[in-house]
């Protein structure tokens, strides 16, 4: 993912673009590797963020009564 943080919707934008060049079948091994690679980074990335909005969502939800 480099040194760049990216936002949520960046970082599912760049895994939906690596996804597609992916589907191409287009890309040397090396290239493919380095994309699946960076697509992992992604897509844990992702889930982390999902994870924590998530938590959020319901602790919000427990401090206003919502079920």
């Amino acid at each position: 993912m480099g040194k760049k943080k990216l936002s949520f919707e960046q970082a599912l934008n760049r895994l939906n673009e690596i996804i597609e060049k992916l589907e191409k079948n287009e890309l040397s091994l090396d290239e493919m590797l380095a994309a699946y690679s960076e697509g992992v980074e992604h897509l844990a990335f992702c889930r982390e963020q999902l994870a924590v909005a998530e938590v959020r969502f319901e602790q919000l939800s427990e401090k206003k009564g919502v079920e």
